[in-house]
């Protein structure tokens, strides 16, 4: 228990660097990593708290920037960043190697408990979503990416996304604010990227209803 403490204390969140781990992908960190290092680490992690430790480390930069790009609260991001690592501690006795690695997992957790997180908080409009339907109430863009790419309105498109599903909130989370490839954000659901990509299509698709219907209200 005091080793879990000093994994998840608040001062060694808040140190993780954000915007350091922006634009990077699991791939990319894998690259300096062997894949069989790191199965061979989870597999001593399931019975061994300093090689859960040592995974803690690695992708806590990572989980901590998706979940704060997700929610733009820095204290939000500690708790959810808390819980998953918590949960997937709890949960490593029933993870399974897969392509990919314990990260599209991970990723998936951490998925999860945004999505539990904006159920148990709720689900109300916001000025700013309306203010983002005025603008992209246009026609359909080119990308579907374009809805939570474009810069100047990402704060209004992520108090949209709480009025979705919570499948497409964890669709449009892991592929556009994760940083995960579209290989990885697929494994991170649990599914095949051709499938991934029509759910991501959908909840684009549902986001911009959202959007026409709030700035009509």
């Amino acid at each position: 228990m005091a080793a879990r403490s000093r994994w998840f204390s608040r001062s060694h969140r808040r140190d993780a660097a954000i915007d350091a781990a922006g634009a990077v992908t699991l791939s990319g960190v894998d690259e300096n990593r062997n894949a069989e290092d790191e199965q061979a680490l989870v597999e001593r992690a399931r019975a061994d708290p300093s090689a859960f430790a040592e995974l803690y480390r690695r992708y806590l930069p990572r989980v901590h920037a998706f979940a704060y790009r997700r929610t733009g609260r820095v204290e939000t991001a500690e708790d959810i960043t808390s819980a998953a690592f918590e949960r997937a501690m709890r949960g490593l006795g029933q993870f399974q190697w897969q392509p990919g690695g314990f990260g599209p997992w991970l990723f998936r957790i951490v998925a999860n408990e945004l999505a539990d997180q904006y159920r148990q908080t709720g689900r109300a409009t916001s000025d700013r979503a309306r203010g983002a339907a005025q603008r992209l109430a246009g026609d359909e863009p080119d990308d579907p990416a374009e809805l939570v790419q474009a810069r100047d309105e990402v704060a209004e498109v992520l108090a949209a996304m709480n009025l979705l599903t919570p499948r497409y909130q964890q669709a449009l989370s892991l592929r556009y604010l994760s940083g995960l490839t579209a290989d990885e954000a697929a494994s991170a659901m649990g599914t095949s990227k051709p499938t991934m990509a029509v759910v991501v299509f959908r909840a684009t698709r549902a986001l911009r209803q959202v959007l026409k219907k709030d700035g009509g209200a």
